[in-house]
């Protein structure tokens, strides 16, 4: 975005090398490369032109990374200023935060990122309360620990042995952060060295948990325990 005659280049060059085989291409940006440089606007005017079929906004700008809150006016203008479709990104994290981002700025949709990390079950609750005003229950702690269970399954799979276990513990903690003994848990699986012991220990944790209770209770701190575990777990598996 720092340099829109190049942005816009690439992506004339992907549009180019797709439409013969009728593929459609969607783009996503930032608000602008920093505070005094939101071209936003500009940049899906251009897009537009050059053939982009739908637009996604992160509402930040590059130089914030994700630092702060996301803005949503520029979403908004950008959305005003394009007939194509435009998708709302940045920090939506609950139903209640989907529905405010969508009439704030007049998206067609909203795309969630960081807050789908060990709550996967978020896209059916904001459907169902867009739809119905209403919340839906708590997962079953029978279902995330089948789901859980299955990923790390696929995980190991794909990454093989001694990254896959690594690797697996963000996820997992992702997945137990705000339950309860959540964080006494995550250090002692991070301890485990194979994925056998990894696997029975998470499932051991979610049988826990199940005893005390059908629904996954309430989390206590998600959103500041998200936001630390992937650098936590990368500083301890340094």
């Amino acid at each position: 975005m720092q340099e829109e005659t190049l942005a816009i280049s690439i992506a004339r060059a992907v549009v180019a090398a797709s439409a013969p085989r009728g593929v459609p291409v969607t783009l996503k940006m930032r608000t602008g490369w920093c505070q005094a440089h939101r071209n936003a606007v500009t940049l899906a005017r251009a897009f537009e032109q050059e053939g982009i079929a739908m637009l996604t906004v992160h509402g930040r700008t590059r130089e914030q990374g994700y630092k702060g809150q996301a803005e949503y006016d520029t979403i908004a203008a950008v959305k005003a200023a394009v007939a194509v479709p435009v998708v709302a990104n940045g920090d939506i994290d609950s139903p209640e935060k989907a529905r405010e981002v969508l009439a704030r700025t007049g998206a067609d949709a909203i795309m969630i990122g960081r807050a789908a990390q060990g709550r996967p079950w978020i896209f059916r609750e904001i459907g169902h309360f867009l739809a119905t005003g209403e919340h839906l229950a708590p997962p079953l702690v029978a279902e995330v620990r089948r789901l859980l269970l299955a990923h790390l399954e696929d995980h190991y799979d794909l990454y093989g042995e001694f990254t896959g276990v690594r690797s697996a513990r963000k996820h997992i903690g992702w997945y137990v952060a705000g339950l309860p003994g959540g964080e006494v848990f995550r250090r002692q699986m991070n301890t485990l060295e194979d994925s056998a012991a990894q696997w029975q220990a998470v499932a051991d944790y979610f049988d826990a948990l199940a005893a005390h209770a059908d629904r996954l209770p309430e989390r206590a701190a998600v959103p500041a325990a998200l936001a630390s575990i992937e650098e936590t777990q990368d500083a301890e598996d340094a």
